[in-house]
C-alpha cells in the first residue's frame, strides 16, 4: 500500500477530463469576442453620434452596451473555469438571453409607442423571442438538475 491519499470518484473524473470541452471553449471564445465586438461597435456608434441625443437614445445605447458586456463577462468567466460546471454555464447563458430579450422587447415597444406606430408587431415578435428564451431557461435548469442527480448517484455528493 502507498501513503497517497485516496481520491474520490469526482476527483478522478476531474483529473482525467479536460477542464473545458472543445465545444465549450468555442462557445466561451465566441461569447467573449461577440460581447467585446458589440461593446466596441455600440460604444463607437454612441460616441460618434452628432449633436445632442434624446434621453431614450442614451438609454438604448446603454442597454445594448450592458447586454454586450454581460456576454463578454460570461465568455471570460467560462474560459477561467477549472472545475466541472454541471451545466451552470448553460443556466447563466439562458438567463442572460432572457433578460436581454425582455429588455430589448420593452425598449422596442416603448419606442414604437412613443412614435405612434403600432405596438402589435414589435410586441408579438418580442414575446416570441421571450418565449424561446424562457424555454431555454427551463431546459437549462432541468439539464443541470439531471446532472446533479446523476452526480449524487455516482458519488454520494452534492455539487452546488
Amino acid at each position: 500500500m502507498t501513503d497517497e491519499p485516496r481520491l474520490s470518484a469526482q476527483e478522478m473524473i476531474e483529473r482525467l477530463a479536460p477542464t473545458l470541452s472543445r465545444a465549450t471553449r468555442i462557445r466561451a471564445v465566441t461569447a467573449l469576442l461577440a460581447g467585446v465586438a458589440g461593446v466596441v461597435f455600440v460604444g463607437t456608434l454612441w460616441w460618434s453620434e452628432p449633436g445632442p441625443l434624446p434621453g431614450r437614445t442614451h438609454v438604448a445605447f446603454g442597454l445594448f452596451t450592458v447586454i454586450c458586456l454581460a456576454w463578454a463577462a460570461y465568455g471570460g468567466w467560462l474560459l477561467t473555469r477549472k472545475v466541472a460546471l454541471f451545466a451552470t454555464d448553460r443556466v447563466v447563458a439562458a438567463w442572460i438571453g432572457l433578460v436581454a430579450s425582455l429588455a430589448t422587447t420593452a425598449a422596442v415597444v416603448f419606442v414604437a409607442a412613443q412614435r405612434g406606430a403600432g405596438v402589435g408587431l414589435p410586441l408579438g415578435a418580442g414575446l416570441l423571442i421571450v418565449a424561446v428564451a424562457s424555454a431555454l431557461v427551463v431546459r437549462s435548469h432541468a439539464r443541470r438538475a439531471a446532472l446533479l442527480r446523476r452526480l449524487r448517484e455516482l458519488t454520494g455528493r452534492d455539487e452546488r
